[in-house]
């Protein structure tokens, strides 16, 4: 069967899509103005079956996948706020101690998709955890509509603390060398962001398409930076500039890449605005990215 790709769709239905997604608009708000593009309320049913995750089809690492271990492991969430849980991947043929990587979710929670990234991660050679923030509402619930709305009623602030607890508990992780990087997509690249102005032990971050930070935080980055944008994602492009400028003015160490006319969420596999070459160029600078900096 013939994958589908951002170009097999309207410009402004992969708009509305984008806003469906980041709750900007509802389910129905989607159905109902997508419509208009697709000539009928069935028709603008298939275009947001056709845009979700298809998580099955898009897994490069088998959980079963003999090269790596997995499990499940719970962090305190700060505060006495109970415990996050996440997934744990580790390459298989050494018992060392690794250099470590954070996961963070999209909006959605810990989604077979950002598990099956930790284990791409795990094949690299790094110790990879991926928390879920919907913990506390009973973890991701297996509907990405379900999810979303989970994600909705969580407050900004514990979600955060709670991933500084899971990147802090990994700097001393029985399995981790101490030396540790973050990667994110989405709501996750923002936590990127967020992540290198509160943890000066943080080595390196990734943050995919995410959200910048406030200006005046932006001199407390330590990490090295790796940020990924997409072309055609004016929503969160347009915070670029003023991030830059404080990244220059801090004397930061960052590289930045924009991959001309792909959309946001360009590095998922799971949905048609998956970009094969540009996710493919954005993984390879990652790795060697980490290979590098946690060395």
């Amino acid at each position: 069967m013939t994958r589908l790709t951002a170009h097999d769709f309207q410009p402004e239905v992969l708009q509305l899509f984008d806003r469906y997604v980041h709750g900007d608009i509802s389910r129905r708000g989607f159905l109902d103005l997508a419509g208009k593009y697709a000539g009928s309320a069935t028709a603008a049913m298939g275009l947001l079956a056709a845009l979700s995750p298809q998580f099955a089809q898009a897994q490069q690492v088998s959980p079963s996948d003999e090269r790596i271990r997995t499990r499940y492991e719970v962090v305190p969430s700060p505060q006495g706020h109970g415990t996050v849980r996440g997934y744990l991947a580790r390459p298989a043929n050494t018992t060392a101690r690794l250099p470590a990587v954070l996961v963070v979710h999209e909006n959605r929670g810990l989604s077979p998709h950002i598990e099956d990234i930790a284990r791409r991660l795990a094949l690299e050679g790094f110790l990879a955890f991926a928390p879920d923030a919907l913990s506390s509402l009973g973890g991701y619930p297996g509907d990405e509509d379900k999810a979303r709305d989970m994600f909705g009623k969580l407050d900004g602030a514990k979600m955060l603390n709670d991933f500084q607890a899971a990147a802090r508990a990994l700097l001393t992780h029985a399995e981790s060398n101490g030396k540790v990087g973050v990667v994110g997509f989405c709501y996750g690249g923002t936590v990127a962001n967020l992540l290198a102005t509160q943890m000066p032990e943080l080595l390196a971050a990734v943050p995919f398409y995410g959200g910048q930070p406030p200006a005046q935080e932006v001199a407390k980055i330590k990490a090295a930076l790796l940020i990924h944008y997409a072309g055609a994602d004016e929503r969160v492009n347009s915070g670029w500039p003023k991030y830059e400028a404080a990244l220059k003015a801090a004397g930061a160490s960052y590289e930045a890449h924009i991959y001309a006319g792909v959309q946001h969420g360009f590095n998922n596999d799971t949905t048609p605005r998956f970009d094969a070459d540009s996710a493919k160029l954005a993984w390879q600078r990652t790795i060697t990215f980490f290979k590098t900096k946690l060395a």
